[in-house]
């Protein structure tokens, strides 16, 4: 219920935003809608792309997919790949083009402790379990010697609208704790265990603030932005990866298949962070439809053409990784397949 009420809340805040736009500001604006993950991003791609204007609004991947069904948005941007719910409510084929690929790092509130702590998946999916409950635990205790942890409760934090990056923190713990797979699995909206519910990457981070004993997750350039400590997360070969643009990078090398929809958690890289994920906009393959001008159309498609050519100069500062030469390549057809009443637009 409570994701749901968000994700209205949400959806109305957009609908609201569209409304005000005159007919005429709407032909010159394109609108998007969808994942926290890449705001950060696409805030500073949007305000230095200066062929069109572009509305991008920052409600989360369910809500970007939510606004794209109802054919509101021009695009939405999701950190998953449609499920087969969600694919089957498109009245037509979508595309999945990838922007570029980030880390969801594990942030917490210790008050006593500066070092960056070391989590296993394991560890971390259990915490998330309501099974390890406070910070002396022996496993956590185990991954940090010298490190004097106090006796305090841990308070989950988790994200309570429908979020892209809830997908990837999920997706990563069915892949490491067999238990969190039976009992909770993957979506970018969970039953949680336990624990407080947070809107947004904002929500979440101002509730690990100012709790005390607290552990959340946001993406790494809101971590960095917002000056909050993050763990170091062991991977598949057993070592404790500390998230940065390099160690994204390595975990998003891997071969892109056709469609581009590609899980890249739990890395099997050596020096790759586990917690990364590509996020893709999405748009109709066929984009004649409604009242959409084929001249709004190739407006949308060069956008997204600038975007994985031009605007991943972009994501290095801002911590992100930009595209591998092979995912570009991908992303490079997917655009190219797009239609206007059955003829190319690129």
């Amino acid at each position: 219920m409570k994701v749901m009420k968000s994700l209205k809340v949400a959806v109305v805040a957009l609908a609201a935003s569209v409304a005000t736009l005159s007919a005429s500001a709407q032909d010159n604006t394109l609108l998007g809608a969808g994942s926290t993950f890449v705001y950060p991003l696409f805030s500073k791609m949007f305000s230095q792309y200066t062929a069109t204007k572009v509305n991008y609004q920052s409600i989360g991947s369910g809500g970007g997919i939510l606004q794209l069904t109802n054919k509101t948005v021009d695009f939405g941007d999701s950190d998953a790949p449609l499920n087969a719910d969600q694919t089957a409510k498109m009245s037509a084929p979508v595309l999945h083009i990838p922007m570029t690929s980030g880390a969801v790092v594990v942030t917490y509130n210790i008050p006593g402790v500066s070092a960056a702590l070391n989590l296993t998946g394991k560890d971390l999916a259990d915490i998330y379990l309501g099974k390890i409950t406070t910070w002396n635990a022996a496993e956590i205790k185990a991954s940090n010697k010298g490190v004097n942890l106090p006796e305090l409760p841990i308070v989950v934090i988790h994200r309570s609208d429908g979020s892209g990056t809830s997908f990837i923190f999920t997706d990563y713990l069915t892949k490491v704790n067999a238990d969190w797979a039976k009992r909770v699995g993957k979506a970018s909206a969970v039953n949680w265990p336990a624990g407080l519910g947070g809107k947004g990457s904002e929500g979440v981070a101002g509730l690990v603030k100012q709790t005390p004993g607290a552990i959340g997750y946001v993406e790494l350039a809101y971590a960095k932005q917002n000056h909050m400590p993050f763990a170091n997360i062991q991977n598949k070969g057993g070592k404790f990866i500390t998230p940065t643009i390099e160690a994204t990078t390595l975990a998003s090398n891997v071969v892109i298949p056709a469609d581009s929809k590609v899980s890249i958690t739990d890395t099997d890289n050596p020096k790759g962070y586990p917690i990364a994920s590509f996020t893709w906009a999405l748009i109709y393959k066929e984009q004649n439809y409604g009242s959409r001008s084929k001249a709004r159309a190739t407006e949308l498609l060069k956008l997204l053409w600038w975007n994985i050519h031009q605007g991943q100069a972009d994501c290095a500062p801002l911590n992100y990784a930009p595209l591998s030469k092979s995912a570009v390549k991908v992303a490079e057809q997917i655009l190219k397949s797009a239609t206007y009443d059955g003829k190319a637009i690129l």
